[in-house]
């Protein structure tokens, strides 16, 4: 069963990243306010990106591997900026400042 991961924006301009196998009742559970507690306390919200995964398992181990990532290797992403990725990548304390 094909998986999802999706990033939701929320009305105070966070992101909230999830995963699910039924991507449509996922999004209305949110905007109705039976989602996350994250988001019911940040309506309305926005999906800025969706990404399809062969199944369930490995659409929630994308969800924690971007749930881990920076605002702006999150905004890369939305933006479909793949080559500015590896440079999110890099640790604050091995950049060149």
């Amino acid at each position: 069963m094909t998986g999802w991961v999706y990033i939701l924006q929320c009305s105070d301009g966070t992101y909230y990243t999830g995963s699910t196998n039924n991507m449509e009742l996922r999004l209305a559970e949110h905007e109705n306010g039976e989602g996350s507690v994250y988001t019911i306390n940040r309506l309305p919200i926005k999906m800025v990106y969706c990404e399809e995964c062969q199944n369930i398992l490995d659409a929630f181990l994308r969800e924690k591997q971007v749930q881990g990532w920076s605002r702006k290797k999150k905004e890369a992403l939305i933006q479909g900026d793949a080559n500015s990725l590896p440079k999110f990548s890099v640790a604050y304390k091995d950049k060149n400042i």
